[in-house]
C-alpha cells in the first residue's frame, strides 16, 4: 500500500510539473502582440529555469521543454486556425489539427534544447547552457526547412527601449539577451544576487543602447491604400471587382500623392491578362505611379509579384516573391500532390507559386526599394540578402489571411521589427490592415487600423545610415552561442579540482 502511494504521489508530481511547463509556455504567449503582457515574462522564463535545474535526466528535461514549447506555440501561433474558416465547408476540420501538429512541431525546438544542456552540464551551470542551447534552437527554427521564426523572443519588446538594441544585434541577439536575463532567476530564492545581476546587467545594456537617430521627413508623399476585402469574398466572383474599384475611388481622390502603393494580390487578374484594368488604375490615379500586387504566369509557372506601373499604366518593373509559405502558397512534392486535388491555400492560379530568384532592389520614383511581399517581412535574413542597400523597404500583404484577432497584430510586429533592424523607413501596404508608415526608428507614423478601408498619404522618411546588423546579419550573435556553450561545458571541468 505504501508502494502505491509513493507511485501514485510521484506520478502527481509529474503532473504537476507538466501542468506548470505547459501553464508558463501559455503564459509567456501573453507577452505577444496584441496582449503585451510583459509582467508575466520573468515568471515564465523562471519557471522554465527552474523546470530546466529540477530535471533529473535528459529526458525528463526535453519533455519539460517540449511542454513549455506546446503551451507558448498553441496560444501565441491560434491565428493559424483562421485559414481553414475562409471556406469552412471544406476546410475546417484541419484547423485544430494544423494547430496541433504546428505547436508540437515548434516546440520539438525548445524540447531539443532542453535535452541537450540537461545532457551537456550539471548544476548551476546548465542555465547557461540552456540559455546557448535554446538561442541555437531559435536559430533552427528561423532558418531550417525555410524558417518560421514567428513569435521570437524578440518580438516581445518592440514597444520597449530593449527595441533599440535591434540595429545593434538583432532579433537573435535580443532573444539571446532575454533569456540571459531571465532564466537565472530561476535561482532568486537560493541564489538571489547571482539571479538578479545577468537581469541587471542587461538592463544596463538597454540604458546604454544609442537611439537610432531622429526621423526626418522628406517632400515625397506615399499613397498607401487599404481596400478590406474580407478573404471569403476577395476572390469570390460577385464581389472582386467591389474591393478594386473601392481601391480606385481612393487612388483618385485629390490631393495627387507622388507615389500609389496597393496591397497584395490587389487585382484579381493576371498581369498577361490585366491590360485594361492597369490602364483604368493608372487613369484614375491621374498618371501617378503605382506599386501593387497581382499575379503573373510565365513559361507555364505561377508567381506572386509586386509591378510597378509608370504613368502610363505599363508595367515599369516587377519582383516575384521568393520566400513562399509551405502550405499556402506551394505545396511540398506539389506535382504529385496536385493529383489529389491538394494545393497551396493563397494560390488563385495553377497547383501553386514558384518562387522568384530572392531578394531584389526595384527602382521607384521615389527612390530604391527592397520589396517584401507577406511572409517574406518576417524574416530579418531575407531583407539583409539584398545586394545593395536600399533607401526604404515597402511590404505589401494580405493579413485577411491572419483573421483579426493576434496574427496581423504580430505580423505588424515583425514588420516594424525589420524597419529598426535596417534604419529604414518602410511602407506598408495590407488588404485589410494594419498598413502604415514605419519609421526607421520602427515607430509608426500613421496607419489604418484593422478592418476599415480607406486610405492615408504619409510623408516618407529619409534612410538612417547603415546599422551595425545590416552589415554583420547574425553571425555574431551565432558565434557568441557556441562560445557560451563551450565555456558552460569546459570550463566546470578546467575549474574542477584534482585528485
Amino acid at each position: 500500500m505504501m508502494a502505491l502511494g509513493l507511485r501514485q504521489a510521484a506520478r502527481q508530481l509529474c503532473l504537476a510539473r507538466a501542468a506548470l511547463a505547459f501553464g508558463s509556455g501559455a503564459l509567456l504567449s501573453l507577452t505577444l502582440a496584441p496582449w503585451h503582457m510583459l509582467a508575466g515574462l520573468p515568471v515564465a522564463l523562471a519557471a522554465a529555469g527552474w523546470l530546466a535545474l529540477d530535471a533529473r535526466s535528459a529526458r525528463a528535461a526535453g519533455l519539460a521543454g517540449w511542454l513549455f514549447g506546446l503551451g507558448y506555440f498553441t496560444f501565441g501561433l491560434s491565428w493559424i486556425i483562421e485559414p481553414f474558416q475562409v471556406d469552412p465547408e471544406r476546410h475546417a476540420w484541419m484547423a485544430p489539427f494544423a494547430l496541433v501538429f504546428l505547436a508540437a512541431g515548434l516546440a520539438l525546438f525548445w524540447g531539443a534544447a532542453f535535452g541537450i544542456s540537461a545532457r551537456l552540464s550539471r548544476g548551476v551551470v546548465r542555465l547557461p547552457m540552456l540559455v546557448a542551447v535554446w538561442s541555437l534552437a531559435e536559430f533552427a527554427r528561423a532558418y531550417l526547412l525555410t524558417g518560421f521564426p514567428w513569435a521570437a523572443f524578440g518580438q516581445f519588446w518592440i514597444d520597449t527601449p530593449a527595441a533599440e538594441l535591434l540595429p545593434w544585434i538583432g532579433p537573435q541577439g535580443l532573444a539571446l539577451l532575454t533569456l540571459a536575463a531571465f532564466l537565472p532567476l530561476a535561482l532568486l530564492r537560493a541564489q538571489p544576487a547571482a539571479a538578479l545581476l545577468p537581469l541587471g546587467l542587461a538592463a544596463a545594456a538597454v540604458a546604454g543602447a544609442p537611439h537610432p537617430g531622429e526621423t526626418v521627413l522628406t517632400d515625397d508623399t506615399v499613397r498607401i491604400v487599404q481596400p478590406n476585402a474580407p478573404q471569403n469574398q476577395k476572390w469570390h466572383p460577385e464581389h472582386k471587382w467591389e474591393f478594386v474599384r473601392r481601391a480606385l475611388a481612393f487612388s483618385a481622390e485629390e490631393p495627387r500623392p507622388d507615389m500609389i502603393v496597393w496591397p497584395e494580390t490587389a487585382v484579381p487578374q493576371l498581369l498577361n491578362y490585366a491590360g485594361d484594368t492597369l490602364q483604368a488604375i493608372s487613369e484614375r490615379g491621374g498618371g501617378v505611379p503605382v506599386l501593387l500586387g497581382i499575379q503573373r504566369e510565365e513559361d507555364g509557372a505561377y508567381y506572386n509579384s509586386a509591378v510597378l506601373l509608370d504613368s502610363d499604366g505599363m508595367p515599369a518593373a516587377a519582383y516575384d516573391k521568393a520566400h513562399l509559405v509551405p502550405f499556402g502558397e506551394y505545396v511540398p512534392f506539389g506535382d504529385f500532390m496536385a493529383r489529389f486535388g491538394i494545393h497551396g491555400f493563397a494560390s488563385q492560379a495553377g497547383a501553386g507559386y514558384a518562387a522568384g530568384p530572392g531578394a531584389r532592389v526595384m527602382d521607384l520614383p521615389i527612390g530604391n526599394a527592397l520589396p517584401l511581399i507577406c511572409y517574406e517581412a518576417v524574416f530579418p535574413q531575407d531583407v539583409n540578402a539584398a545586394e545593395t542597400r536600399p533607401e526604404m523597404l515597402v511590404q505589401i500583404t494580405n493579413d485577411a489571411w491572419f483573421g483579426t484577432r493576434s496574427g496581423p497584430y504580430q505580423h505588424l510586429a515583425q514588420a516594424r521589427m525589420r524597419a529598426l533592424e535596417q534604419g529604414l523607413p518602410m511602407i506598408r501596404a495590407a488588404n485589410t490592415g494594419v498598413s502604415a508608415m514605419i519609421a526607421p526608428d520602427g515607430s509608426l507614423l500613421d496607419q489604418l487600423p484593422l478592418g476599415e478601408a480607406g486610405r492615408i498619404d504619409a510623408a516618407l522618411p529619409a534612410p538612417l545610415p547603415p546599422t551595425f546588423y545590416s552589415r554583420t546579419g547574425d553571425w555574431p550573435v551565432l558565434l557568441l552561442c557556441f562560445l557560451v556553450a563551450g565555456a558552460a561545458i569546459f570550463l566546470p571541468r578546467a575549474l574542477a579540482p584534482r585528485s
